[in-house]
């Protein structure tokens, strides 16, 4: 039947964006996880232990959710309402309604308690459910609907109005304020609506074939089934201006704004009025719900819940548990084209091989064709298990480079690979030129180095890792180099004519980084070694005289630890303080952490964690004389081709010389509290963008009120023993004492990670 009203866009999407008060609540088809909407509003979620118990959580966590937890019985499905929640039981398919304040107590009016329902929506003050059993092969049926009053009795009426729907069967149903749709299941998949105020929408039944819905106060949207995009009727100040051409699986309404699970890589999308940047960009959902301000969602790589502000917050409203829920809807028979069945098995947990409670049914799950950003798809979609998206830092072949955007910087060294070839063929064309000059150039080159080679001993000496290594006097230009392969252990002297050909004239597109003491670039060596080159700057040669470039070369030159970036050679010729260390293929830790490289999963940030404390232990206790580092932070821990951490910029031109040596090591371990927080958090140490802007600020109260938990990194898969975070946290807020005295030092800091490390198993 085709619209008899279409809704006005006209500055409808300025007015959605200028408004900001909360006059709409959002209504969602049922599903896993679901809002209850108001000023008692709450959170509900089934959980994935195959019991099929619920776990509800509110704002600001103020109810304990065992609460819930044991009073409420097992469900397969929710919805929320405005203060109340409903859900169709596991066991026997009956509807059960409860509220914030009386979670033990059945709020379903006597007539329908002990009808079976396949499906419940609940919308401001009312309920309609579809009559069948969840567990049945038979997947539509008519509807029941009753209300509540606003003094909390139930007054059990009808609330057939406008639209008829006698006689008709449905596939799903959603409801809002006074009125509630329902997708047709005839096999037309088209919508209808009814209620006293369905006749504001502004259709009474809608053409096309749709998959799911979801309602706001006084509007409603569904997803086509073909093309997967939304289409929206009633009030559009509510729902604003959908996107175009993009396909959603599923759909959450907030106030004043909608959210959408992506069909392609199971990203969300929202639109109205909200601030896009709190939305999560690098995790795929399965299933999400709005409230009044706040969306959460169960998260696809992990099962674990994840909560986002809107409307500028830097933080939601409601911080949800760390507990593993269910993805979906239990349900019989085969999975359908383009879904799978969830496997159990991936959780690994032991003995659980169903997350539903009756063993014969499954969860089926759409698809997803593509990867968030940072993975590609190492495989595809297959009947018990989706499509496997893997960091692009493990692509190894040209079928992902186009999806990873492989670059200079990444372990193929593409770019680097094609420079080299564009070298080589104009060396080629060069040569050819000009190879009579060449020639007698080679000769005049050759007489000049026998020449030279009587006046090596002219160079001074430096004792370095206790031998003896010639340091070049500047007017000598015969000094051969020196291969670093061949003297591991010692420090080389390097001429500055061999580390310019290495970083091909210390170009732009060869730097690592750069700081105060000047850059960083990377060198391939004659024999095809790759080092890292630190050039300083002419300010840090103005202040540091060739007596103390020696007498920290030589305490560097002695420093040699498997968590430290080692001195491999120096160069000191024509001015220049040019100092080489081993490469470190994978970069730093703050690239990883708040950049574009791949994210760490949970058992290498720990590993990283201790790693890089061992590293600044051996520098505080070790090193004779003791090196303060003073500079400790994410971007100067490397690391290495076995993705080991190791820190870096310590010493020589880094300002590492203090008076007071305890209250500078002090310093350090304060430092390195911040670099903990920034690995369990995820947050950078200081953000303009959040409030309060210092992660020492934002996580501390959090920390010692006991909640670390909060601030625990949802970018990452969680595992399923999360003690050696939070006990990371209790590390952290050590190290972070404001009285220095009170801080442990590196030593005790390496035992309690170790301890920690060694003590809780990282399962996935």
């Amino acid at each position: 039947m085709p619209i008899q009203r279409r809704p006005h866009f006209t500055s409808i999407s300025i007015l959605c964006l200028l408004s900001h008060l909360p006059f709409a609540f959002g209504y969602g088809m049922a599903g896993p996880i679901a809002a209850a909407f108001g000023e008692n509003g709450f959170f509900c979620a089934i959980d994935a232990s195959g019991k099929q118990q619920i776990i509800c959580w509110d704002k600001q966590n103020k109810s304990s959710s065992t609460t819930y937890f044991s009073s409420l019985p097992p469900m397969v499905s929710l919805s929320g309402g405005d203060g109340f929640m409903c859900g169709v039981t596991s066991n026997a398919s009956k509807p059960y309604c409860w509220s914030l304040a009386n979670s033990g107590t059945d709020l379903v009016p006597e007539a329908y308690k002990h009808v079976s329902y396949s499906q419940m929506a609940s919308g401001k003050d009312h309920v309609c459910a579809i009559r069948g059993e969840y567990y049945s092969k038979t997947d539509s049926g008519s509807v029941d609907c009753w209300q509540f009053t606003s003094n909390s009795d139930i007054a059990s009426k009808s609330f057939f109005g406008g639209h008829s729907i006698d006689g008709v069967v449905f596939r799903s149903v959603v409801s809002g304020e006074g009125f509630s749709c329902g997708v047709v299941g005839d096999g037309g998949g088209g919508v209808i609506c009814w209620g006293p105020k369905s006749g504001n929408l502004g259709v009474s039944s809608v053409s096309g074939v749709f998959k799911s819905l979801a309602s706001g106060r006084q509007s409603v949207c569904g997803i086509a089934a073909v093309s997967g995009e939304v289409k929206c009727w009633g009030e559009a100040n509510e729902f604003c201006s959908p996107p175009n051409r993009t396909s959603f699986m599923s759909l959450s309404v907030g106030s004043q704004h909608y959210c959408g699970i992506r069909e392609d890589d199971h990203g969300v999308k929202c639109w109205g009025s909200i601030d896009s940047s709190s939305v999560p960009k690098g995790s795929g959902f399965m299933a999400i719900a709005s409230s009044d301000f706040t969306t959460c969602g169960v998260r696809e790589v992990d099962l674990v819940l994840d909560c986002w502000g809107v409307h500028g917050q830097s933080t939601p409203d409601y911080s949800p548990p760390l507990q593993l829920c269910s993805p979906g809807v239990c349900s019989p028979g085969s999975c359908a084209a383009g879904k799978f069945a969830f496997n159990a098995s991936a959780l690994n947990e032991p003995g659980l091989t169903s997350l539903c409670a009756r063993k014969d049914l499954k969860i089926c799950l759409p698809c997803g064709t593509n990867c968030s950003q940072g993975y590609f798809p190492s495989s595809v979609c297959s009947e018990n298990s989706d499509r496997v998206c893997t960091a692009c830092s493990l692509c190894q072949n040209s079928s992902c480079w186009g999806i990873c955007k492989i670059s200079s910087q990444s372990s193929f060294g593409i770019r680097d690979q094609e420079r080299q070839e564009i070298i080589k063929k104009l060396i080629t064309i060069i040569g050819s030129l000009v190879s009579g000059s060449l020639l007698l150039f080679i000769c005049w080159f050759l007489f000049f180095r026998i020449l030279g080679t009587k006046s090596e001993e002219k160079g001074r000496i430096i004792c370095c890792a206790g031998k003896q290594v010639v340091e070049a006097d500047p007017e000598i230009h015969s000094q051969p180099s020196l291969s670093v392969t061949l003297c591991i252990g010692t420090t080389q002297v390097f001429r500055l004519s061999e580390l310019k050909d290495a970083t091909h004239g210390f170009k732009e597109y060869n730097e690592l980084g750069r700081g105060n003491f000047g850059f960083v670039y990377k060198a391939v060596l004659s024999d095809g070694s790759q080092v890292a080159v630190k050039r300083a700057n002419a300010a840090t040669i103005i202040h540091t005289n060739i007596k103390e470039f020696e007498a920290e070369l030589e305490i560097l030159c002695n420093m040699r630890h498997t968590n430290i970036v080692n001195l491999l050679g120096y160069c000191a010729e024509m001015g220049e303080r040019l100092l080489v260390y081993e490469y470190m293929p994978h970069g730093t830790l703050h690239d990883h952490l708040h950049g574009e490289l791949s994210p760490l999963d949970w058992n290498l940030r720990l590993k990283i964690a201790l790693q890089a404390a061992k590293g600044l232990e051996y520098l505080h206790k070790e090193v004779k004389p003791p090196t303060v580092h003073q500079d400790v932070k994410t971007s100067n821990i490397l690391l290495d081709s076995e993705w080991g951490a190791r820190i870096s910029d310590f010493g020589l031109l880094s300002g590492a010389s203090g008076k007071d040596l305890k209250g500078d090591m002090e310093g350090d371990v304060y430092n390195f509290g911040i670099v903990l927080l920034e690995i369990l958090s995820g947050r950078k140490a200081y953000d303009r963008d959040c409030s309060p802007p210092s992660i020492v600020d934002w996580a501390l109260p959090v920390i010692r009120r006991g909640k670390a938990a909060a601030i625990i990194d949802r970018s990452v898969a969680l595992p399923r023993n999360v003690e050696p975070l939070l006990k990371l946290a209790d590390i952290a807020e050590l190290a972070l004492r404001e009285n220095p005295h009170e801080r442990p030092s590196m030593s005790e800091i390496v035992c309690l990670l170790d301890q920690n490390v060694k003590g809780g198993i990282m399962t996935m």
